[in-house]
């Protein structure tokens, strides 16, 4: 029987299918993962430092040493992704307060648009990248995490996390770099756990959500995974190109919503406990953002890669018959002179 496989079919199924049978199992049989000791501790219990462990893993992934383009690439990337998500929960916050608009919060939104799968990112950039795309995917693996998310919110007025608690949320990924770095063979180690947590996480989620709640966020889950899809995905493109000076389907790559971003409300709510009405939904919202940006991003980039092709092409015969036509005005004023 091949479970695992038949998961990975999913969209983010590897995350999110576990995360659905933790929530089944809570909704309709809430004791059955009370009964303590590990049982209780893994399934139930274990979200914070299930997540402690993912981001430590994470952190191992990133490479000190990349070459320089790569780094430029992925610290761009991780930028636009990063300052779209949080002018968008400012401007949500600005015109319609804590409790959003169709049903969607600034945690939600701020948490989701802001953090991007790097598993999505990654293959395809293997598929329309090069080598130095594939290599930013560690400078993305730095929005891993409620850390972006509470700087966001802290920023912008809505919320207010102790310097400790912001800290304390990436000290685990400082820890893995360090590790990671210094021992090539840890690193190869942990990232397994990039593989191996995802599941758990998922579970452990699910088992502090009731499907009533998912259904209600249903419809404003899907508004979150089209505007993650088209704010993220379209306007980066378009942003990352003209940095790039020239069309580059990698911007689009981004448009997507990581599963390890289901955790962030949690974590958030746990360092500002007035958060802590919203983080039902907020994860549940997040949790839909995560299938519908995993399914619509690769298509988004299928489509702009063919785009950006023909631009570049057009853009590259037009740059030749520039230098053509300089070539030619040249050897006219040379042979004037001669």
């Amino acid at each position: 029987m091949n479970i695992l496989g038949t998961m990975k079919r999913f969209p983010a199924g590897v995350m999110v299918i576990p995360l659905l049978t933790g929530c089944l199992i809570n909704t309709f049989f809430p004791h059955l993962l009370e009964i303590g000791g590990f049982t209780t501790g893994l399934f139930k219990k274990g979200v914070p430092t299930l997540i402690g462990l993912f981001l430590f893993c994470s952190g191992a992934t990133i490479d000190v040493k990349m070459a320089g383009a790569t780094i430029k690439k992925g610290v761009i990337l991780t930028l636009l992704k990063f300052l779209i998500g949080f002018g968008m929960g400012i401007m949500l916050n600005r015109f319609f307060g804590e409790a959003g608009i169709l049903g969607l919060a600034p945690l939600a939104v701020i948490g989701a648009v802001t953090n991007s799968n790097g598993v999505i990112y990654a293959t395809l950039a293997g598929e329309y990248g090069d080598e130095t795309d594939v290599g930013a995917t560690s400078i993305l693996a730095l929005n891993d995490g409620p850390f972006f998310t509470m700087i966001a919110l802290g920023a912008a007025g809505m919320g207010s996390f102790p310097i400790t608690d912001i800290v304390a949320s990436i000290i685990p990924m400082v820890i893995g770099f360090i590790i990671g770095n210094l021992d090539h063979e840890w690193r190869k180690t942990l990232a397994t756990g990039m593989v191996l947590l995802p599941p758990f996480n998922g579970f452990a989620l699910g088992a502090g959500m009731n499907f009533k709640n998912i259904l209600n966020a249903g419809i404003s889950g899907v508004a979150l995974g089209l505007i993650t899809v088209f704010a993220t995905g379209v306007l980066t493109f378009v942003i990352y190109s003209l940095i790039r000076r020239k069309a580059d389907p990698m911007g689009a790559a981004i448009g997507t919503t990581a599963g390890v971003a289901t955790t962030t409300p949690l974590v958030v709510a746990e360092a500002d406990p007035s958060f802590q009405p919203q983080v039902e939904t907020a994860i549940a919202q997040t949790a839909a953002a995560v299938v519908i940006t995993a399914v619509l991003c690769p298509l988004l980039v299928s489509v702009v890669a063919k785009i950006s092709k023909k631009w570049n092409e057009k853009y590259l015969k037009e740059s030749s018959r520039v230098d053509n036509l300089d070539l030619e005005l040249n050897n006219e004023v040379v042979e004037d002179g001669i």
